[in-house]
């Protein structure tokens, strides 16, 4: 309802927020912190309420494409920013639509169906498209459709973004070749594998003008409030972390698990060392004897320092190395049993069966699927 004469009554701020989260279906126009009352019935008010929306730049238009298996926190964290932002400026700075391949609900790793919208053969409708993925991103990226339609949406200048493994999607898309994309680091050497023209890092997020990448978990908090602070400045981008009491923004310098819980622990340093070299030789195993000798200890030293450290014996610490590794192959790569056995460092393939089914209760080729079922490889104490 239009109001004739007088200004607009100020509206709380809890209902300002409401107005922001749901810019996707009503956008709304603020000025001096009241949503706009337009009597168009008034020829002077039609012209004084005209020239006060075109002095308000139009929202920026968002899509966020959803798989199934996708991450629901993922999904809340990119709205959530652009929420925020919405009602701290008093305006729709960002309006946004949640998005799959056929327009059905789509089910989250947690259980909760999310209601989207179709993708469509209309281009320009979105400025940024984040793609939002978690479990079972090789047969996501497997979609032709989809793929298809990254691409078009990238050709006619859309910046694409990928978040957790919907940065896989946008891989297989082709549209990060030769350039460097943040993965998380459980993902990291499958990726590298099935991908090997993209520079995969383990940055928390890569901001370009064309393509976004973001390893997923808290780091889309910072990449969000980086891309936000981008466009409107860092202060608004300061403001909105406060809010979610956010302490510090964590830039594209920065690493996953940069102090990791090995680092963090009083572990020696000759564990430590000893723990890299196994990381190093995963697929060309060295002797205990090698290692202790490497770090300047006997076997007998090394082995004891490893169980007061990990509770466990250098070897079977090193196998659980070898076993997390192959798991990761298992599940997000294409490599027969036989490749991955070989990248791990068995000598044959019955060997490697023998092993992976003691660990995990199934033959390596029942495990060929990155899915939330799927058998879990919990990772070696630290």
């Amino acid at each position: 309802m239009s109001r004739k004469t007088g200004s607009p009554e100020p509206i709380p701020a809890y209902s300002r927020l409401r107005g922001a989260i749901a810019a996707v279906t009503m956008p709304a126009t603020f000025i001096d912190n009241a949503p706009l009352a337009i009597d168009m019935t008034t020829p002077h008010q039609t012209a004084t309420g005209m020239k006060a929306i075109c002095n308000v730049p139009a929202p920026y238009r968002v899509g966020l494409l959803v798989v199934p298996q996708f991450s629901n926190l993922g999904l809340a964290l990119v709205i959530e920013t652009m929420a925020i932002a919405n009602w701290l400026a008093q305006r729709v700075l960002y309006e946004w639509e949640v998005l799959s391949i056929d327009g059905e609900p789509v089910r989250a790793t947690n259980g909760m169906l999310t209601p989207t919208a179709p993708v469509t053969s209309d281009t320009g409708r979105f400025a940024t498209i984040f793609v939002v993925a978690s479990f079972e991103a090789k047969k996501h990226a497997g979609n032709r459709r989809l793929r298809a339609w990254l691409q078009r949406e990238s050709t006619f200048g859309a910046q694409i973004g990928g978040i957790e493994t919907g940065t896989e999607i946008l891989a297989a898309a082709s549209l990060l070749d030769n350039r460097a994309a943040a993965v998380h680091w459980d993902n990291l050497e499958g990726f590298q594998e099935a991908y090997p023209k993209v520079k995969a890092t383990t940055q928390l997020y890569t901001i370009e003008s064309r393509v976004i990448t973001c390893a997923g978990g808290a780091a889309i908090v910072d990449m969000m409030l980086e891309w936000i602070g981008q466009a409107h400045g860092a202060p608004l981008a300061a403001e909105i972390a406060q809010h979610l009491l956010h302490a510090r923004l964590r830039g594209t310098a920065e690493r996953q698990l940069d102090k990791t819980a090995r680092d963090a622990a009083p572990m020696s340093e000759s564990v430590t060392q000893a723990i890299r070299l196994m990381e190093a030789s995963v697929a060309a195993p060295v002797s205990c004897e090698a290692l202790a000798a490497a770090v300047g200890l006997s076997r007998r030293q090394l082995e004891r320092q490893f169980r007061q450290h990990t509770a466990t014996a250098p070897l079977q610490y090193y196998m659980s190395l070898r076993v997390a590794t192959a798991h990761k192959l298992l599940q997000q790569t294409e490599l027969s049993v036989s490749q991955v056995a070989a990248a791990t460092g068995f000598d044959s393939a019955e060997h490697f069966s023998r092993v992976y089914k003691a660990r995990f209760g199934c033959p390596p080729s029942y495990d060929r699927s990155q899915s939330w079922e799927a058998p879990v490889m919990r990772q070696p104490a630290r």
